[in-house]
């Protein structure tokens, strides 16, 4: 069994948010990669050194985010995931924003890294970078034609920052396909990147399916105890840093709390 299986079987985890500067075919790229590698393994290493057992890099400062990473972005994003596993030995996750699967399995694949985060797996959704169609029927054969069916598939379910095409799906029926469609966990968010996911919600989603469901967005210290106690695992990213980076006292905090 892998560390990534292990953890999804074991009971309550947190996948510590490694956000990355700008990459390499962005807008804000600074030109330097060293300052890209020393933030990402600095972020890492406060996470991993302070409690939190898996880590997931994401392209996170190359807003606006289009439909597909640019060659530059991807290769960048693999290069750094792979040192952070290589550093930490942590279960490693990608999530190539908004939803380009292929750069996440294929960056997933050369880095050894464990797991992807597939922000529009089964719904068709609007945002701003334009409608955006699932992925799931193309995702899924891709993953096994790169030989990557043991990378699992974190899937998101109405996924924040984007509006539902089509109106009156309940989210229940976005999470029972999407773990159908081959998803190995489903993620549950807020409305925004730091809004607390509705635990009402979790609770409806986590009544349908079978997979561990995870909560994607809104976690921190206070609230921790309530949502793990529904939810399976929590991706936890902005609460925890302190001007721009990761802060160790508010991870150590954060899983002081959970663990009670």
């Amino acid at each position: 069994m892998s560390d990534v299986e292990n953890m999804l079987g074991k009971g309550k985890f947190l996948i510590g948010m490694v956000h990355l500067l700008p990459l390499p075919g962005s807008a804000g790229f600074r030109g330097d990669m060293k300052e890209v590698y020393d933030r990402a393994l600095e972020d890492a290493k406060a996470l991993a050194d302070n409690g939190i057992e898996a880590l997931m890099v994401e392209n996170f400062s190359d807003d606006p985010y289009g439909k597909h990473l640019s060659i530059e972005q991807t290769a960048a994003l693999a290069a750094v995931t792979a040192v952070v596993k290589r550093e930490t030995g942590l279960p490693v996750g990608i999530d190539a924003a908004f939803c380009d699967y292929k750069a996440a399995l294929a960056g997933a694949k050369a880095a050894m890294a464990d797991f992807v985060r597939l922000a529009v797996f089964v719904d068709t959704v609007e945002c701003f970078a334009g409608v955006l169609e699932p992925c799931c029927s193309e995702a899924v054969p891709y993953r096994s034609s790169i030989g990557g069916r043991d990378i699992k598939i974190f899937a998101d379910v109405q996924v924040k920052h984007t509006h539902m095409l089509v109106k009156g799906i309940d989210i229940t029926e976005s999470a029972q396909v999407a773990q159908s469609c081959g998803a190995d966990a489903v993620i549950v968010t807020g409305l925004t990147t730091g809004s607390e996911t509705p635990i009402e919600t979790v609770k409806r989603v986590k009544a349908v399916v079978n997979c561990p469901v995870v909560i994607g967005s809104g976690l921190n210290a206070s609230n921790v105890k309530e949502q793990l106690s529904i939810a399976d695992g929590a991706i936890v990213g902005s609460s925890l840093k302190t001007d721009g980076k990761i802060d160790g006292a508010k991870v150590r905090e954060l899983v002081e709390k959970l663990k009670g």
